[in-house]
């Protein structure tokens, strides 16, 4: 079942999956929260490597999963933190990285196993649940949480049927 603030969406391959981020990652603004749940594997990283294309990060910035770094910075049409809780074990891990900076700075905030820090992440976010289908699919579950996202979401779930009509 979908409402107004959720919208769900199967990528047929890797492409398609950093599609979908790309066409997300144009509609981003600063300020914007995105948390990525999923298991090992399914997908986070190539999504957040589309995402990043779409908030303007030169494809020369090669985005990768910042598990040992845990915070990559890229530069794009504002900045994108692209954070990776996996190896967090608390939330105080993220609050002694900076989180109220990254969270509630000018950028927009993309944080991969953002169920580790949930207790953290603002009312005020898109969470995308990330679902292996098949063999090379995914299911990528996108809701949008707080008021702002109840506005944004339908735009937001046109624009990721345009792109996977086109794929």
């Amino acid at each position: 079942m979908t409402s107004a603030t959720e919208k769900i969406v199967e990528t047929p391959g890797p492409e398609a999956t950093r599609a979908v981020g790309r066409a997300l990652g144009e509609r981003l603004r600063p300020g914007d929260v995105v948390a990525l749940v999923g298991t090992l594997g399914a997908g986070k990283t190539v999504f957040a490597k589309g995402v990043a294309l779409g908030v303007g990060v030169d494809p020369s910035d090669v985005v990768t999963s910042p598990t040992f770094v845990l915070i990559g910075e890229y530069e794009g049409r504002c900045p994108l933190y692209h954070v990776d809780a996996y190896r967090m074990t608390r939330p105080a891990d993220f609050e002694a990285l900076g989180a109220d900076e990254i969270l509630f700075g000018d950028g927009v905030c993309l944080i991969e196993w953002a169920d580790r820090v949930a207790l953290l992440l603002p009312a005020e976010r898109l969470d995308v649940n990330f679902a292996v289908s098949g063999e090379g699919t995914r299911r990528l579950t996108f809701r949008g949480a707080g008021e702002g996202w109840q506005g944004r979401m339908p735009a937001i779930a046109a624009a990721l049927d345009d792109v996977l009509r086109a794929s």
